[in-house]
């Protein structure tokens, strides 16, 4: 008896210890099987963010032609292992035609809404839907219309590509005889440029595609006639200036359009303002003998002037070259004024027979074109300070404006009888004083002239009356028939600039007012 009462301790505690071996080969089995559905789980995000490392997809490629229709049970592994059994492509078969029979293709809509077609949206009452309208007047639509053009308007801003199309044709280096055919006659049936310069689609003629924005200016409207609106070479800040002596800073979206600055210069209702073309500096002038540089960087105000060795009585009309180096004036008797931006010097003069009106620069800053009270057009080569032609501008007494192309490739000339001619620049140099296109629209002085940054919009505003502005599609060489808008007061415009993208134009008036608008044709701001 003492034996067994004994032993009796000793089996109990192997029965113990067994049972917490059992339980701890559970445990263990356990967490084996969690950390192996962890590992199935990262594998098949692995594959879902970056695909299989060992049968990576090509883009264009069918999912038919991707071994292993199901991404997320690819075998990663180096050996490939066989099916015991087909079952899973018996079975795989069936579900295919089990799908097939339910009427379900690809492509087609699963499910659709009866009553889209009985709803009516006003898209003109909602801001954010007018871009929708293919007719200034129109109101309501039917839900169908409204959801096609939806689609539509999203297609154009995010325009896909040939391999992300479904039902795309195209293929890489193989194709049918029938496509090639087909390709030649739609080749054949148009007469558009076969060969489009990179750097942006083709503007169409006719009708202006836009939209009206907020103001540029609304946080902070000024009291009095904007002279001067610019964009920054970033497309989000817009500076404008005026006689109320404020230069302002506004942040364009479009819609909130909020105010960074506002500087006073108490000794200088601001004539112009304008930025650099390296976005670094501000150039602020009026009719004063000097002008000011303003540094973005620092906010620092430099004055620059009176000039050494000139009496000009004011420095309020300049012009900016795109190498950001000289800064061209217009001073008295005939002569230009050339300082430079760095050390804020005189660097030297051009002489004109006639007195100075206006100057542009072109070709990057190598050249300069000028027109004035003698009906002439000069051009002006920089690096040698020489006069390199001058020619009369038809049918011109005085010249009021002066804008050249960014490419350089044309140049258009404003007038006192409120006609613009539009040169090639070669042909003029050459000798040819026949203008390309004459647009004579308006009947007052020509004040200002604008290219936007691709050339295929041309601005020309008159401040004498209201609403005289015209945009001009420069490939057509035609004024758009929708621009001004109708039914919509401008007041009396005064500047305009386009975005470095020309996605959004802006405008000031008489009023203090910067009008925003949005081109459509344009992806970027």
């Amino acid at each position: 008896m003492s034996t067994l009462s004994q032993n009796a301790p000793t089996s109990k505690a192997r029965r113990e210890e067994t049972e917490d071996d059992v339980r701890a080969k559970r445990r263990k089995m356990e967490e084996e099987k969690q950390r192996e559905s962890e590992q199935v789980e990262m594998k098949k995000l692995e594959n879902l963010l970056f695909g299989s490392l060992y049968n990576p997809v090509s883009f264009g490629e069918r999912e038919a032609d991707v071994e292993g229709s199901d991404l997320f049970r690819v075998d990663r592994s180096a050996v490939r292992q066989t099916p015991d059994s087909e079952d899973d492509d018996e079975q795989d078969s069936d579900d295919d035609e089990r799908v097939q029979s339910e009427g379900v293709r690809k492509g087609e809509a699963a499910w659709e809404d009866e009553e889209e077609k009985e709803i009516n949206i006003n898209i003109a009452s909602v801001n954010r839907l007018r871009k929708l309208r293919k007719e200034e007047d129109e109101g309501l639509i039917s839900g169908s219309e409204y959801i096609a053009r939806l689609r539509a308007h999203h297609a154009k801003l995010n325009p896909g590509t040939d391999w992300a199309r479904t039902d795309s044709q195209i293929t890489d280096g193989d194709s049918s005889d029938d496509g090639g055919d087909n390709d030649d006659d739609d080749i054949l049936r148009t007469n558009e440029d076969l060969v489009v310069k990179s750097g942006g689609s083709k503007l169409c003629s006719g009708l202006l595609e836009y939209s009206k924005q907020a103001d540029a200016n609304i946080a902070d409207h000024s009291d009095a006639p904007i002279n001067s609106v610019q964009f920054h070479q970033n497309a989000q800040l817009l500076l404008t200036a005026g006689n109320d002596r404020r230069l302002r800073f506004f942040q364009i979206d479009g819609t909130r359009n909020t105010k960074i600055q506002s500087i006073f210069l108490e000794d200088c209702p601001i004539h112009k303002a304008a930025f650099l073309p390296n976005g670094s500096q501000v150039i602020v002038s009026g009719r004063r003998k000097y002008f000011y540089s303003f540094d973005l960087e620092n906010a620092k105000f430099d004055k620059i002037g009176p000039l050494v060795g000139r009496e000009e009585k004011s420095l309020e009309s300049f012009e900016v070259s795109q190498d950001s180096k000289p800064v061209a004036c217009r001073g008295n008797g005939g002569y230009i004024v050339l300082v430079s931006t760095k050390t804020k010097e005189l660097t030297g003069t051009l002489k004109m027979n006639g007195s100075v009106r206006y100057l542009a620069f072109s070709d990057d800053g190598k050249q300069l074109l000028s027109s004035g009270g003698d009906g002439q057009v000069y051009v002006w080569d920089l690096r040698t300070m020489k006069c390199l032609y001058k020619g009369v501008d038809e049918g011109s007494t005085c010249g009021t404006s002066l804008c050249s192309s960014p490419n350089g490739a044309l140049f258009a000339s404003g007038t006192d009888r409120g006609i613009v001619n539009i040169y090639k620049k070669a042909e003029f140099l050459g000798g040819k004083r026949k203008p390309i296109k004459t647009v004579d629209n308006l009947t007052s002085e020509i004040d200002f002239l604008k290219f936007n940054h691709d050339g295929q919009i041309l601005a020309i505003i008159s401040r004498m009356n209201k609403d005289s502005v015209k945009l001009v599609h420069v490939p057509s060489l035609t004024v758009f028939s929708n621009w001004p808008p109708p039914k919509k007061k401008m007041g009396f415009p005064r500047c305009l600039d386009f975005s470095p993208g020309s996605g959004f134009m802006a405008m000031g008036n008489a009023v203090g007012k910067v009008l925003l608008y949005k081109l459509n044709h344009y992806m970027n701001a």
